[in-house]
């Protein structure tokens, strides 16, 4: 008895030790060599835009590179209906006078959704909106310089307005 003791002693020691082991590293499997760098498409950009109903908008600067593709995401925070604190973004063409626009959008009124004279002076512009809806509008950005953007709905442009630079 005392042999196969000191037997199974003997073998427990020599499992437990494990001897002579190496460890294996096992290397990550590369397929296709050559490495391909990703590139930035620079002619498209996203932007966004939010207003509240304070009247305000969180940003009053954008910057883009003329010919860029501009989406620009216009989202209404506040809670108060269209109607009574509506909200777009209108970028005007250079040298409209921002009081004498405002003028003419208040007097085209709803059924223009704010925009006179068909939009002889804007570049883009989004549709009016209420509390809580958001919209967007894509358009190509003109030559550089620098641009002012403006909320139509009447006595909003002397809070919501901001600089759209191109260059």
């Amino acid at each position: 008895m005392t042999r196969i003791l000191m037997a199974f002693a003997l073998i427990s020691l020599l499992v437990s030790c494990g001897g002579d082991t190496k460890e294996e590293k096992k290397e990550g499997v590369k397929i296709g060599g050559a490495k391909t760098e990703k590139k930035e498409d620079n002619s498209k950009v996203n932007l966004a835009l939010s207003g509240n109903d304070l009247m305000q908008f969180d940003k009053k600067e954008f910057r883009v590179k003329a010919g860029q593709e501009v989406t620009l995401t216009l989202l209404h925070t506040g809670k108060i209906d269209i109607k009574v604190m509506g909200h777009n973004f209108v970028l005007l063409k250079p040298g409209i006078a921002i009081p004498a626009f405002s003028a003419k959008a208040a007097a085209a009124g709803e059924k223009s959704d704010w925009i006179p004279e068909g939009g002889k002076n804007v570049i883009a512009h989004t549709k009016m909106i209420g509390g809580g809806q958001s919209t967007s509008v894509t358009f190509t950005a003109p030559a550089p310089g620098t641009y002012d953007f403006i909320c139509s709905f009447p006595g909003h442009s002397g809070l919501m307005r901001g600089k759209f630079i191109v260059e």
